[in-house]
């Protein structure tokens, strides 16, 4: 407990402090599921035709936010409605729709 200040307020100063943990686990997963994907192909490929490597970083840095804002606010509003198994088995089947239809040269 902080010196000088009451438990409630201790608490409220722990709720708000950075939870390493889930920040460099969520780093770690999403850095290394974007790893060779068609996003970070098509930043090296558009980075070698424009030859404007800091227009296309910053670019894609801003999709790649605005799509994971997306995938954070979907996920804070369906946990309010679903449980997290169902989440995560909607997941699920949306990369298995995807894989096959990638597959089948229709996505």
């Amino acid at each position: 407990m902080v010196e000088g200040v009451c438990p409630t307020e201790n608490n409220r100063m722990r709720k708000n402090a950075m939870d390493w943990r889930v920040f460099f686990s969520t780093f770690g997963v999403i850095f290394l599921a974007e790893m060779g994907d068609k996003t970070q192909l098509a930043a090296m490929t558009m980075s070698a035709e424009t030859k404007r490597p800091w227009i296309v970083l910053m670019s894609a840095s801003i999709a790649i936010a605005c799509v994971s804002a997306l995938g954070v606010l979907a996920g804070s509003l369906l946990s309010n409605y679903l449980p997290l198994e169902w989440i995560k088995r909607g997941a699920a089947i949306a990369f298995i729709v995807i894989g096959t239809l990638m597959l089948l040269g229709k996505f």
